[in-house]
Parts: structure tokens; C-alpha cells; sequence
């Protein structure tokens, strides 16, 4: 980074002041690892222990960093590079790290998680799924055993007492999700022993970008007291008879469709009602089925398997396990597929991404592409990013994006790429946006006698082995998104180098220009040979966001190709103009969610105090008045303090539920407040406080009718045989990051009522 870019304080500028002095003491760092080097095993664990005890911090650092180099290299076999020296110091000083794909950035969270244990730190490393929480902790336990830090991996197929035994190691693998999940189900525990997360201490975020940027909007939930939301059959029907631009209007945007006035008419006279009249039902319920006919795609937002909607995440390319669309929308596509509805529930608690990793009290993380979401992520998380260079050069090319004119002429000339790289042994990866997509090419490509590969959505059981094998002389693989997938691809033999390496073709371009980055990184790694290229269409979904561009579907020659640097300008414009909007999106969302989240920690903070501390069961006692001094009477104080307790705890944990069913409904129809000329977000605050206001002072009315009213015997009071009852069952889910106020949430909300 040059002065000119630390002058404007960007991203990134402030590396040098974080790792320069690092790169400088090589001095240090080399007489470390002789004095390591000369120690058996056991001594370099009890090395290990002592490492942080003395010095100053950085003097620490440089001897950990020898440390940890000898301690990998003599259980994996894997000297770290010093440019993974780097980033270990970047994360050990809670920064954000760009390492390029394939430059080692598991080993060096791993060799970070276990520097900040040795601290005495508790650290969770979190990915973006399950199999890479497995992997990575299993292939990096013997360096954590080696160091005398215990390790362990956490999985959606474990039961509760082996979560809670792996939550007690001092470095723990999960995926953002199911950690998440776990931290809404100790919301409601009653006996210490059944706490699951104990702590949230450090957290190292692999793939940061994807985790902190892309998916901090998902709502994380915990839902109990199931019910079955129909979807309208009958509605939806209907739907699927209406003509686009005649019945329906999409938007520009492609984020909402209207009736126009000729459907309306049709649709009333189908359904005989009026529906701007006392229609409005139907009204809703039309809306819902036809933004998910228009608007929701088979095969790019969801798949149907086994008889159930299973949604597609639009930043991995791979099913959403328990992921759904809020209730409405969940309903209307299923009635669209003719799918039985799925039972939905009352919202016990819930959080998004965003709010889970504010918990933690040191955040840090690594990624290959950092800088470009750098104003977010100083934004949104107060972190700065040190982007580390390569072990050697990148010597990729990356050619000029390829306009055409339709996604027809798109396909044939990827195609042809493909089959004429094919002949020259040359390996190929294609990444694309859709699982229809990757299996129109996948058919193209098999007709034209080009064994394929598919790795998307329907099929990711064979993904590592399926990546493994990319990198073979004349491999095609066929991939709908890259990202977080994990695992390098590395060339065959000197053959495929001397054919120019892998060649990367995306199909399209994304909505953001990391995720490009990230399909580009796959060719080019350590040091090899290799291409990128960028094939994108006028119907692309999102050269939707500019009109401008379609004017030039005019210049397109007989195979299609469009010549033109400005057109090719547009294509940049249009993918700014997508990130431009998931920043709004971002901000908007964190608005509304700051203060839910301060309301929730008050809300868990009294928790907490009410099952170690009486002072609450005071307050309640002195509220009772008469009626506890009769129950002191009638029982043991043990008995009665312990009924009290569990009342207060009950009505807790309802009035939380109602208050934040209350926030869902008061956000779902706050953009109206600009009609009265008030800030949506300034009038969302000032009700919730106002509600929030009287929380505990309502709780200890409720726990004080509760107890006049209910009966209690000599092992206390029987609160189910009272009416109030806990959910005999939860169930943990993702929904979809709407914007609130959102038409669709509306939409949602009406066909609720």
C-alpha cells in the first residue's frame, strides 16, 4: 500500500503497521527455531505453555510463530511459508486476513486458534458448513495435540451431550450455523449442566467475507408450537394461467411484480371478489403466488427433492439445509410445486449472523478476497484487513470479459471454448450462477462428446473428490459457485502446466465481484500457469439492473459477440450497482437490528441473574404481599423460593416471545410511518423502546396472577397442570434476509391475518 493510501486511511492501508515489523525480525524468528528445533515432543509442549508467559507482546509473537512452524512441520509434514507467518500474526492481533486460495489459510487458522488457547483464550473457528468444520479440525488435531491444546468439532448429527463435551475443548471447529443454533437453544435452559456454548470468546471466521458480509443478514431461528400454514391451492392455480406484461409487471429490478390493471380484472372475475374491496385476502394471496411464479425460479432458488422445497444459497451454489422463505412464501411455492405444506411455528427467539458474531469479544478471520468489502467490514465489525502477498507470483492471465447477445449464443461459445481447450488436454472449471445453468452446459458438453463433471446444488456428495480430479489433463468440471467450496485445485502433472494450466470460465458474472475473484483464484495457484475468462450475456439477471446495455444486443455479429468496450463498461457498472444495494441492504437490516439485539442481551442478562441470584424472588415476594407470607407458612422456603423462580423464568421467556413478535410485526409495516413524515428507522426505535419500557414490570405481573391463581403442593407449584407450558419440542431454521417492510413481507404479513 502506498502513502497515497494510507493518507485516505482504505483498506488494507494499515498492514505495514500491523505485520512490518514482523517481516523485520528475522533475526528473532531464525534463532527461535534453532532453539526449537533441538526439542523432542514433549519439550516442544511445554515449550508451548510458556511461549506467551514472558517477553513483550510482539517478542511473544515472533517466538510463537517459530513455534508453530516447527510444530506443524513435524506433524503434517507442512513448513509454513512466511507468508503464512504473516497472516498467523495478522489473526493473533484480530485482524482480518487475505491470503489467496491455495496459499494455506487452513493451517494458519488453525496454528492462530491454538496461539490464542495458549493465551488462555477459548476460540471457535467457524466455516461455512459442516464438512469443512470436520475436515479442517480432524486434519489439524495433530498439531493442536502436539501444542497441548484440545480440540474439538461440532456437526448438526451430534447429540446434545457430545456438543457439550466438545464445547468444553479450548479450540472448537462448527459452521457459523450451528453454532448460532446452539446459542438460541441455551436461551431457554434451565440447569446450568444443559448449557452448550459456555463462552464466546474468540472467534476465527473462515471464508470472512462470505460469513460477515454475504450472509450477516440470515436470521438464525428457534421455533417451537408447531402449526400448518396452507398454502391456496386454488390461488395458485390461477396464477399459473397469468400472462406477463398482460396480467403482471415485473420491475426492473426484478425484485417485485404488480397486477396490472387488465389482471385484476381477470383475477376478480375468476375469484368473484373485489379485491381492493373486502378482497384483501385474496389480495395478499394472489401477491404471494405471484411472486413466487415470477419471481422464485426452480432450479436456481430452489430444488424440489423428496417431495419438499429445499432452498439454493445464492453465495455457495449448494443446498441451505433448513433454510425457508418467511411462512407465507414458503406456502405459496410449495402450493405452485403441488407440495404438501410444511409446518412452520411460534418464533421463540432468534438472531442473525451479524448479532451472533458481535458476541464474541475478539472477532478476527480469513478470506482471499478481503479488500473489496473492506468499508464493510471496518463498518459493520471495526476490523481492519492485512492482505498478505502470494508465496510466488501469480502468473495467471485474466483475459477480457466476452459479452453476447442472448444466454443461447452465451452457451455455444462457451461451449466451443470448452471442446477446443478439451483437444489440448488442457483442464477446464466452469463456475456458474444456477444449477439449471450448470446442467444446460453439462448437456451441451456431453452431446458434443465432453466427459463433464457436475458439482451443484442436486449432488455435492463428491465434491472434494470431484474438485480433487479438476485439475487432470482434459478434466471439465462444471461448478454453480466456488466459494467456500474448500478445496484446492492442483494440476495433474507438468502436462497440464505445459498446456497453459487451468482454464476458468465463469458464466456470467455474479452480483459481487468477490465471488468472481474467488472462481478466478482457482487457476493460478502457488505459482501455476492458468486463465480466466468471463462469458456474460445481455439476459444475464444482472445486466437487468442497467437498461442502457440492451441498446447493444443491436451489435452483436452472427455468433453474437458484442465488440464494445462500453457495453463491457456497463457489465462493471451494473455488478457495482448489485454490491451497492447488498450495502444498503446490510445497513438498513443492522438499523433495525442494533437495538433488538441490546433489548435481547438486557432480556438474557436478567436471565441469568434470576436463576443464580434472589433479588428477583424478592420483588416478586413483595408484590404478593399476604399470599407469600401464606406460602412461607404452608411450605419450606426452598420449595417456595424455587416456585418462584420457575414462574418468574416462564413469563420471562413468554413476554420475550411476545415482544419480539411484536418487533416483526411493527417492522413489517414501518415504511409506512414516511407517509406522516417520519424516519422509518427513528419511529421502529421509539416504539420498541416504549414496549420495551414495561418488559420485567409485566413479568412480574403475570408471575404474581400466575401465583394466586395456580395450586401448589409440597414439591411446588405445577405450572402445565395450570395451562403454562413450555413447547414440548423446538426445531432450529435460517429464513431469508428480507429487507424490512419489504412489499413481500407485507405481503407475508396480510395473507397472515
Amino acid at each position: 500500500m502506498g502513502l497515497f493510501s494510507r493518507l485516505l486511511n482504505r483498506p488494507g492501508a494499515q498492514a505495514e503497521k500491523a505485520t512490518g515489523w514482523f517481516e523485520k525480525a528475522t533475526a528473532q524468528l531464525d534463532e527461535a527455531a534453532r532453539e526449537f528445533a533441538d526439542l523432542s515432543d514433549a519439550e516442544l509442549t511445554e515449550a508451548a505453555a510458556e511461549v506467551f508467559a514472558t517477553g513483550t507482546a510482539r517478542e511473544t509473537l515472533v517466538r510463537y510463530a517459530a513455534l508453530a512452524r516447527e510444530a506443524a512441520e513435524r506433524t503434517l509434514g507442512e513448513r509454513a511459508y512466511d507468508t503464512q507467518l504473516i497472516g498467523l500474526i495478522g489473526l493473533l492481533q484480530g485482524h482480518i486476513v487475505q491470503m489467496a486460495t491455495g496459499e494455506g489459510k487452513t493451517l494458519v487458522g488453525a496454528l492462530a486458534a491454538a496461539g490464542y488457547a495458549l493465551q488462555g483464550r477459548r476460540v471457535h473457528v467457524v466455516s461455512v458448513n459442516d464438512y469443512l468444520a470436520v475436515r479442517d479440525r480432524t486434519w489439524m488435531h495433530p498439531v493442536f495435540d502436539l501444542l497441548g491444546v484440545s480440540s474439538a468439532a461440532i456437526s448438526a448429527v451430534q447429540d446434545d451431550d457430545h456438543r457439550r463435551e466438545s464445547y468444553r475443548a479450548e479450540v472448537v471447529y462448527g459452521s457459523v450455523t450451528e453454532v448460532g443454533f446452539d446459542v438460541l437453544r441455551d436461551r431457554f435452559v434451565l440447569d446450568d449442566d444443559d448449557i452448550r456454548v459456555t463462552d464466546r470468546d474468540v472467534v476465527i471466521v473462515d471464508e470472512a467475507d462470505s460469513v460477515l458480509i454475504d450472509e450477516a443478514r440470515v436470521p438464525l431461528v428457534l421455533a417451537g408450537s408447531s402449526s400448518i400454514e396452507d398454502g391456496n391451492e386454488r390461488i395458485a392455480a390461477l396464477v399459473e394461467t397469468l400472462t406477463p406484461d398482460t396480467d403482471y409487471e415485473i420491475s426492473p429490478d426484478r425484485r417485485a411484480v404488480s397486477l396490472t390493471d387488465a389482471g385484476v380484472t381477470r383475477v376478480e372475475e375468476e375469484l368473484d371478489v373485489e379485491l381492493y374491496g373486502n378482497g384483501a385476502a385474496d389480495l395478499a394471496a394472489v401477491n404471494l403466488a405471484l411472486y413466487a411464479k415470477a419471481l422464485v425460479k426452480r432450479d436456481i432458488d430452489y430444488l424440489v427433492v423428496d417431495g419438499r422445497i429445499k432452498l439454493i444459497s445464492a453465495s455457495r451454489g449448494r443446498v441451505a439445509e433448513l433454510q425457508r422463505w418467511p411462512d407465507g412464501l414458503q406456502a405459496a411455492v410449495e402450493a405452485k410445486e403441488k407440495l404438501a405444506t410444511t409446518e412452520s411455528g411460534e418464533i421463540l427467539d432468534q438472531m442473525t449472523v451479524e448479532e451472533l458474531i458481535h458476541g464474541y469479544a475478539t472477532v478476527c478471520g480469513m478470506t482471499g478476497t478481503a479488500l473489496a468489502v473492506g468499508d464493510d467490514l471496518r463498518e459493520f465489525y471495526d476490523l481492519e484487513i492485512v492482505p498478505v502477498d502470494t508465496h510466488l507470483p501469480v502468473v495467471r492471465e485474466d483475459e477480457a470479459d466476452r459479452l453476447y447477445t442472448y444466454q443461447e449464443s452465451k452457451e455455444r461459445a462457451i461451449v466451443e471454448e470448452v471442446v477446443d481447450n478439451h483437444a489440448k488436454d488442457r483442464p477446464v472449471l466452469i463456475g456458474t450462477s444456477s444449477v439449471a445453468e450448470s446442467e444446460s452446459l453439462a448437456q451441451r458438453l456431453t452431446e458434443r462428446g465432453v466427459e463433464v463433471a457436475v458439482l451443484n446444488a442436486k449432488d455435492d456428495s463428491a465434491e472434494a473428490e470431484i474438485i480433487g480430479a479438476a485439475g487432470r489433463p482434459g478434466a471439465v468440471t462444471v461448478s454453480t459457485q466456488m466459494a467456500g467450496r474448500g478445496t484446492d485445485i492442483r494440476l495433474a502433472d507438468d502436462s497440464v502446466a505445459e498446456a497453459g494450466g487451468l482454464l476458468v470460465i465463469g458464466a456470467g458474472r455474479y452480483p459481487s465481484s468477490r465471488l468472481d475473484d474467488q472462481l478466478r483464484g482457482r487457476a493460478g495457484r502457488q505459482g501455476d500457469p492458468g486463465t480466466s475468462v468471463f462469458f456474460t450475456s445481455l439476459e444475464d439477471e444482472l445486466l437487468t439492473r442497467v437498461p442502457e446495455i440492451q441498446r447493444f444486443v443491436s451489435e452483436g455479429d452472427e455468433t453474437g459477440w458484442i465488440d464494445s468496450k462500453r457495453a463491457l463498461t456497463l457489465v462493471e457498472h451494473a455488478q457495482r450497482i448489485a454490491e451497492g444495494q447488498n450495502t444498503a441492504l446490510h445497513r438498513d437490516t443492522w438499523r433495525f437490528n442494533e437495538l433488538m439485539a441490546k433489548q435481547r442481551e438486557l432480556v438474557l442478562a436478567r436471565r441469568r441473574e434470576l436463576r443464580t441470584d434472589d433479588a428477583a424472588i424478592t420483588e416478586l415476594k413483595d408484590r404478593l404481599g399476604e399470599k407469600a407470607e401464606e406460602l412461607a407458612e404452608a411450605h419450606s422456603p426452598e420449595v417456595v423460593d424455587e416456585s418462584l423462580r420457575e414462574v418468574l423464568l416462564f413469563h420471562l421467556d413468554a413476554r420475550w416471545v411476545d415482544h419480539l413478535a411484536f418487533l416483526n410485526d411493527l417492522r413489517e409495516g414501518i415504511h409506512l410511518r414516511t407517509f406522516a413524515k417520519e424516519k422509518p428507522h427513528e419511529a421502529f426505535n421509539t416504539e420498541s423502546i416504549r414496549v420495551f419500557s414495561s418488559f420485567w414490570s409485566d413479568v412480574l405481573d403475570d408471575s404474581v396472577t400466575t401465583v394466586e391463581e395456580a395450586e401448589f403442593t409440597a414439591d411446588g407449584i405445577d405450572l402445565v397442570s395450570h395451562g403454562l407450558k413450555r413447547p414440548s419440542s423446538t426445531w432450529t431454521y435460517l429464513t431469508t434476509e428480507n429487507a424490512f417492510g419489504s412489499d413481500i413481507e407485507n405481503i407475508v404479513k396480510r395473507i397472515r391475518r
